[in-house]
């Protein structure tokens, strides 16, 4: 798993493994039936407590994502990848139309707005307007 845990950030440590996980999945880097890494495995990966990734698949079997299997670990779930890509779709969405709103409240134009959305799609070439 590839994962960096900042722990500088707002965001709790917890909940920053929610979000890779889901991303993993809803990219299809993780299929469903598959294993996540156990808990003391990606503990060692990402240097937290155990507790703390075993608290974030938590968070993951509440969400659907993930289930756990007595004994053989945590499992990415059929819906997995469907729930994964609609939850981390609504919440990036909305992180972008916050920054949005507060880059129009700082004075930036519109179109230039629009032109670093083209630009970070591909369609249009750095350095300005097509």
């Amino acid at each position: 798993m590839h994962c960096r845990i900042d722990p500088h950030s707002h965001v709790p440590p917890s909940q920053q493994l929610v979000d890779a996980v889901l991303d993993e999945i809803a990219s299809g880097a993780r299929v469903p039936g598959e294993a996540l890494p156990s808990v003391r495995v990606l503990a060692a990966q990402v240097l937290v407590n155990p507790n703390t990734v075993a608290r974030a698949y938590r968070d993951l079997q509440q969400l659907g994502v993930a289930e756990g299997r007595n004994g053989s670990g945590v499992f990415v779930t059929d819906a997995g990848p469907q729930r994964a890509r609609a939850r981390r779709q609504a919440e990036t969405l909305a992180a972008f139309r916050a920054a949005r709103d507060a880059a129009l409240r700082a004075g930036h134009d519109a179109r230039v707005l629009a032109d670093e959305v083209e630009r970070a799609h591909g369609t249009q070439p750095a350095g300005g307007r097509r």
